[in-house]
This record gives structure tokens, C-alpha cells and sequence, in this order.
């Protein structure tokens, strides 16, 4: 029941139906037997093992109850997965299953082989994320909206120059988890000590072929108690988590009642309060940023376990499997999140001018002063700039006629260039050219 409603809600339904614990007992026995057919290949095998290794070791052959009795016995389910695998062949073929490999060989290429799928969906959705956000990101390049700075009213921009700058960070971070999919998932083959005791000159071939056929990066040596490959991975994880959780985290401040500027895509009986009905709380970015809090707290995890012991890790090789599986699963339970949240994402356009004129034109107060110094001096300008703003807001009234009117303005500036001066939507610095940008770039 915990794992039900207090976890699982954050992880993909598709990435937890693909790895439950038959799933690591099928990825097991495909290292088994990949790592067999090489042998075979080599020479190191009798012609014929592989094909009746795989003739008698159907996955129902294990007993996954039994299996995770032993494994606390054993400290990992290689051991016990071994020993039933042995049990269900004849004499003859027992002396050449797992031959040259120990558990951790198995555990560590296994999860890689089991991840891997849901690694690349996650780029997937990336990819799906991405083209969302391009055509909200074009759609809204003159969108002109209030900047914020420590949570205040700043100067304006256009949300077009937001969502390019959510795109990139998050591109930034898909970059990183790319390049570990495509080169940095490797498969592990070291023996009993990380040297391939008893496969001498065969060892390092063997591990190199054994990649081949598992699909998987070929290290350049075994890496027991070398935990770079798993440190990168889940800082990559770690990274697009953050990319994520930061357009969350903008959405959801924008979706407040009182800023009104964004709202959820809206679906029946999402959102719902259980005791105020007028409420419709963004809980998409609720979802998106509790799971990849997990995803940093796990990556806290992995890190503090990555400097392990002499030849093999004594608990911290072992504190790696739940943190690293529960972020993938995590990561792709946001992206799935955050992929429907940006296609379907509401933009209140009227809200955002509405919030530019709050402040009565106080946020314009810097290039209205820039106008009136050549007629009235630097600090006469600034202090009728910030005198005008709080009049406008006041009164309700337009800032430019506010100023316009001013004893030591009227007549002395050109007024055109003064209203000009006071639209947000002109103020809006690099923003068309930072969405053009990163269209261009994310093509």
C-alpha cells in the first residue's frame, strides 16, 4: 500500500510495469546467456552451450520468492539467481553457466540492460517536451509579460524569451543524459577481483564482446568499485530533473489565483480540492517537482555511495540499485508530466498585460527617466519618473499622461517618443532575438 499511493503516483506506469523483479531475473539471464554465446564464439565454450543453456532456463524456471528470501542471505539477487539457474541444468552444462563472472557482473549489466529502454524513452520524451515548448515558445514571442526578480515586478519581457529559457536549460541537461545513453551505460565483466581470474588474455575481448551483444558501452576496464559510469548517470538524471522542476516551478507560480497569468491544461477532476470547489490547483507541477526532489535526494545517495572499498563495495555498491532505478522511473514519470503539462499549457494573455500596468508604470520608471533627462537633469528625471508611477497608481490613470502633465515636463519633452518610452511591450530588450535563438538552435 505504500509503494501504491505514496510512490508509485510519481513514476511512469509504463517504466514500473517494465521492471519488476521478473523484469531483473529476465535481464539476468539475458547477460548469462549473451555472456555464454561470446565464450562460445571464442572458443572458451564447448560449440552448442549457449543455445542449451537457453533450452533449459526459461524464466520460469526461478522461484521469485525464493529468490528474494536468499537474496538477504546472499546481499544481492545474482547469488541466489546462480544457484537455481545451476539447479535447473543438467550436469554437464552447470560448469559453464556464469563462468568467469561474479555477481556483481551480473547485477551491474543487467540493470544497465534493464534501464536502458527507459532511458531512451525518457529521451523521448524530451524530444516531445521540446517540440511542445517550441511552438508555445513561437506562439508567444510578442507576448509581453512582467519579468520577476526575488519573487517582485521587475521590467518586462515577452513569455516567448520565458519558455526559450526554460527550453535551454532543460536542453542543456538532455545533452548530458544523452551522451550517457548513447556512450556511458557499460556493461560490467570483471571477475571475482576486476581482473578476469582464470580468462586471462580472453578477459578484456570478452568484456568488449559481451557489450556488443548486449547493446551496451564497452568500458575500458571493469568497473567494480569505480562508480564514474553510475555517478554520471544519475547526475544526468539529476540535471533534467532540475530543468524540469524549474518550469514547474515558474508554472505554478504563474498559475496563483491572484497572478492569473498560466493555468493547467484542464481535465475533469484534475486539480480538485477535497474541501474548496472554487479552487484548481496546478498539481502537474506539484507532481513534477515532489518527484524530482526524489530524483536529488537520490542522486545525494549515489554520490555518497560512490567511493567504495578495494575490489568490491561493502553496502554502498548496494545503496546504489533502489536510488538509481526509482530516478529513472521517477525522471520518466516527470517527463510524461511535463510533456502534456507544456502541450496543453493555458496562457492568459489579458492576465499578463493587466499585471504589467499594476504598479501604475512604476516598472517603466528607468527608460521614462531616460527620455526627460536631456529636458530636466539625472536626478529631477528619476525622482518624476518614481513620483509619476506612484500618482498613476493611485489615481488609476495612465503613467505617460501622468508625466506628460508634470509642471517640469509638459511642453519640454517630445511626447510621442515619452509613450513610447512607457509601453512594456517595446521595453522588452533581447527578448525576439533570445526565441530566435533557441529555435534556431533546437532545430
Amino acid at each position: 500500500m505504500y509503494d501504491l499511493l505514496l510512490r508509485q503516483p510519481f513514476m511512469s506506469g509504463a517504466g514500473l510495469e517494465a521492471t519488476r523483479a521478473q523484469a531483473l531475473v529476465t535481464a539476468m539471464l539475458e547477460v548469462e546467456l549473451a555472456l555464454a554465446a561470446e565464450q562460445e564464439a571464442r572458443g572458451l565454450l564447448p560449440e552448442g552451450t549457449a543455445d542449451a543453456l537457453q533450452m533449459h532456463l526459461a524464466d520460469d524456471v526461478f522461484d521469485m520468492q525464493a529468490l528474494a528470501d536468499e537474496t538477504v542471505k546472499g546481499g544481492n539477487a545474482a547469488i541466489p539467481f546462480v544457484k537455481q539457474a545451476k539447479a535447473a541444468l543438467p550436469d554437464e552444462l552447470k560448469r559453464h553457466f556464469h563462468k568467469g563472472a561474479t555477481s556483481q557482473d551480473i547485477i551491474d549489466s543487467a540493470l544497465m540492460v534493464l534501464l536502458k529502454p527507459r532511458l531512451e524513452r525518457c529521451l523521448s520524451l524530451l524530444a516531445q517536451t521540446r517540440a511542445a515548448g517550441c511552438t508555445l515558445m513561437n506562439a508567444h514571442r510578442d507576448t509581453a509579460m512582467v519579468g520577476r526578480t526575488l519573487m517582485q515586478q521587475a521590467l518586462p519581457i515577452t513569455f516567448g524569451a520565458k519558455v526559450a529559457n526554460w527550453l535551454w536549460g532543460l536542453h542543456q541537461a538532455e545533452r548530458r543524459l544523452s551522451d550517457v545513453v548513447a556512450n556511458g551505460l557499460y556493461v560490467q565483466l570483471g571477475g571475482a577481483v576486476g581482473v578476469h581470474s582464470g580468462l586471462n588474455e580472453h578477459g578484456l575481448p570478452l568484456m568488449d564482446g559481451l557489450a556488443v551483444r548486449l547493446g551496451l558501452s564497452a568500458p575500458l576496464l571493469p568497473w567494480h568499485t569505480d562508480r564514474q559510469p553510475v555517478l554520471a548517470l544519475a547526475g544526468a538524471l539529476d540535471a533534467v530533473a532540475v530543468g524540469a522542476e524549474k518550469i514547474a516551478l515558474d508554472i505554478a507560480l504563474m498559475c496563483q489565483t491572484e497572478v492569473g497569468e498560466l493555468s493547467e491544461p484542464a481535465e475533469a477532476g484534475v486539480g480538485e480540492s477535497s474541501s474548496m470547489p472554487h479552487k484548481r490547483n496546478p498539481v502537474a507541477c506539484a507532481r513534477i517537482r515532489a518527484a524530482a526532489r526524489q530524483v536529488h535526494g537520490n542522486a545525494g545517495v549515489i554520490a555518497n555511495a560512490a567511493a567504495q572499498p578495494l575490489e568490491r563495495g561493502l553496502g554502498e555498491w548496494h545503496a546504489e540499485w533502489a536510488p538509481l532505478m526509482d530516478s529513472v522511473l521517477l525522471l520518466e514519470g516527470v517527463l510524461e508530466t511535463l510533456a502534456t503539462l507544456l502541450g496543453g499549457l493555458e496562457v492568459h494573455a489579458e492576465a499578463m498585460q493587466r499585471n504589467l500596468a499594476v504598479t501604475g508604470g512604476a516598472i517603466m520608471a528607468e527608460p521614462a527617466a531616460r527620455v526627460l533627462v536631456p529636458a530636466v537633469g539625472s536626478d529631477t528625471a528619476k525622482r518624476i519618473a518614481r513620483e509619476a508611477s506612484e500618482t498613476a497608481r493611485v489615481q488609476g490613470r495612465p503613467y505617460a499622461d501622468v508625466l506628460l502633465e508634470h509642471t517640469d515636463v509638459a511642453g519640454k519633452v517630445d511626447e510621442a517618443a515619452l509613450r513610447d518610452a512607457v509601453r512594456p511591450e517595446l521595453y522588452i530588450g533581447s527578448s525576439h532575438a533570445q526565441v530566435e535563438r533557441v529555435l534556431n538552435a533546437l532545430k
